[in-house]
């Protein structure tokens, strides 16, 4: 592992547990060269599942999305960081649990406002409004309707 200080690449681990998540390892680490120690955090590599998009295009995974997309939907509600996560994690898991190399954006935002109906009804209610690209404040509000029954 090269260090991220001083660039050398020998590194030792000093320390090795599972992180909060169980899904990966943390691992201390210190440098040889320049003393320095640093953590990294290893987890298991899994098939690439390629995203297809609503216009059919198709793109590589990438959890950064659907995190930015729950934050946002999340801001200014008291949800902390670790809720966040904990959602993406779960979200994330039920999307390579399906063990599918193709899986469709409308697929995941449906996952997505699964996950946040439960967490928040009003980050659910945000998020829906943006996925399902709601045109005026009729379907705005047969949605909500839905959502109080």
């Amino acid at each position: 592992m090269k260090c991220p200080y001083c660039g050398k690449d020998n590194t030792r681990v000093i320390d090795s547990r599972p992180a909060d998540d169980g899904e990966s390892i943390r691992r201390r680490r210190e440098c040889d060269a320049c003393s320095r120690r640093f953590t990294t955090y290893e987890k298991v590599e899994t098939i690439p599942v390629i995203v297809i998009k609503k216009d059919n295009n198709r793109e590589t995974y990438d959890r950064s999305k659907i995190e930015a997309g729950i934050i946002r939907a999340c801001h200014k509600r008291p949800i902390s960081a670790g809720q966040v996560r904990e959602l993406v994690d779960a979200v994330e898991a039920a999307i390579f649990n399906k063990e599918v190399r193709e899986i469709s954006t409308r697929e995941i935002g449906e996952l997505v406002m699964e996950k946040l109906k439960a967490l928040d009804s009003v980050a659910y209610v945000r998020f829906a409004s943006v996925y399902r690209e709601f045109k005026d404040v009729n379907t705005f509000m047969d949605a909500l309707k839905k959502m109080v029954e």
